[in-house]
C-alpha cells in the first residue's frame, strides 16, 4: 500500500506526538504504514507512507536519486548568480549538493493559506522558486537557498518522483498506485 498525505505545517513526520507538536496518528491514516522519507515540522506538502519496506527504500534512499520538487517562498530577489549556484550545486557544511533544477515562478494561486501565516515584511521583497533535488539531506532546500542569500519563508513539497500532491487538501490522504 502507498499513501499520499498532505502534511500540514507544524505536524511531525512520525506517528507519535512530541511535546506540543502533533504526529501523524491524528489523521486517520491506514494501519501499518510508515513514512518513506520525511518532511520537517515547519515544511508542508507531500509525504508518502507505505507498508512495503522495499518501496520505502526506493523512495527514501539518497542513492535512488528520486527527484523531489518543492515550492519555496524566499526572502529577497533571486538573481542569475543565485539561481546558477543552485543549478550547479552548492557547498554546504556536510559537503557539496547535487545540482538542482530551479526556476523563479509566479505565486501559486492554488496554494492554501498557511497556518500560521507567513510573516512578510513590506520593505523586503519575496519570490517563489520551484526546485527539484535528487537527494534529501536534513533541511537541504532551506540550507541551499540560505547559502545563496535567499532565506526560505515557506516550503511546500509538491512531488516525489511520479507522485504529485495535486489537489489533495492539507491534513488529507489518498491511496496511490505504487509505480516507483
Amino acid at each position: 500500500m502507498l499513501v499520499a498525505f498532505n502534511k500540514p505545517m507544524n505536524v511531525l513526520s512520525q506517528f507519535t506526538d512530541e511535546g506540543r507538536w502533533p504526529g501523524l496518528s491524528r489523521f486517520g491514516l491506514p494501519k501499518g504504514v510508515y513514512a518513506a522519507g520525511r518532511l520537517d515540522r515547519d515544511s508542508e506538502g507531500l509525504l508518502l507512507l507505505t507498508d512495503d519496506g522495499r518501496l520505502q527504500a526506493r523512495i527514501a534512499q539518497p542513492k535512488a536519486k528520486m527527484p523531489k520538487t518543492y515550492l519555496a517562498l524566499v526572502e529577497g530577489t533571486p538573481d542569475a548568480a543565485a539561481l546558477g549556484a543552485l543549478r550547479r550545486g552548492v557547498a554546504l557544511k556536510d559537503g557539496p549538493t547535487r545540482p538542482a533544477e530551479v526556476e523563479q515562478v509566479a505565486a501559486p494561486d492554488w496554494l492554501w493559506p498557511r497556518d500560521p501565516p507567513v510573516r512578510l515584511r513590506k520593505t523586503v521583497p519575496e519570490a517563489w522558486l520551484e526546485l527539484t533535488i535528487t537527494e534529501g539531506r536534513n533541511r537541504q532546500v532551506r540550507r541551499m537557498c540560505a547559502h545563496v542569500g535567499l532565506p526560505v519563508l515557506r516550503l511546500v513539497r509538491t512531488a516525489i518522483g511520479p507522485y504529485a500532491l495535486g489537489d489533495l487538501p492539507p491534513g488529507r490522504w489518498r491511496e496511490e498506485d505504487a509505480r516507483a
